[in-house]
């Protein structure tokens, strides 16, 4: 979850207090000051003060302002941090990997693996990889049409051609 979306629960859902939630959220977990995030949010200091306080409740379209700013920020933020593509498979899989980094274009991906021994670890692993900001995911056959339907970024799907035609040798040779 976003930090706007984090705001939006605890305030409708939990019913908790705006002006802790809105302080917190913009000084400690976005790190700006209450002029900068005036100046982006278009909303005058005083307002924000005054909301901060628990003098004011903030309209709606404020209150909009707000929660739009806050998603720009993070959003911000989050593109400044390196692309990253995850891959969630079998530990196995994972340890074969050769390269931290994939070069594509102009672009250098880091590579962040998600371990996983279960359909349903994947599908966790997949939202988590996207909560984390991958820009794409790479999983196994079983689960890429499942993950493909909950997440919104690229999926790719594993394709084993010469490790499944090295299984079936192996398993050959043991029953011969």
């Amino acid at each position: 979850m976003t930090i706007a979306d984090d705001i939006v629960t605890e305030i409708f859902r939990y019913d908790k207090e705006l002006p802790e939630i809105l302080s917190k959220a913009i000084k400690q977990k976005l790190g700006v000051s209450i002029g900068e995030f005036s100046e982006k949010s278009g909303v005058p200091a005083s307002t924000l003060y005054k909301i901060l306080s628990g003098e004011r409740d903030p309209n709606l379209r404020t209150f909009r302002r707000i929660i739009n700013t806050i998603r720009e920020i993070e959003c911000a933020e989050t593109n400044k941090k390196r692309k990253f593509i995850a891959i969630v498979c079998s530990r196995g899989c994972l340890d074969v990997l050769e390269k931290p980094t994939i070069k594509s274009g102009k672009d250098t991906f880091d590579i962040k693996e998600y371990a996983v021994t279960s359909m349903e670890e994947a599908i966790i692993a997949a939202i988590k990889a996207e909560q984390d900001g991958a820009s794409a995911l790479v999983c196994a056959p079983i689960v890429s049409s499942t993950v493909e339907k909950v997440v919104n970024i690229p999926v790719a799907t594993i394709r084993p051609i010469s490790s499944v035609a090295r299984a079936v040798e192996l398993v050959a040779k043991k029953v011969s």
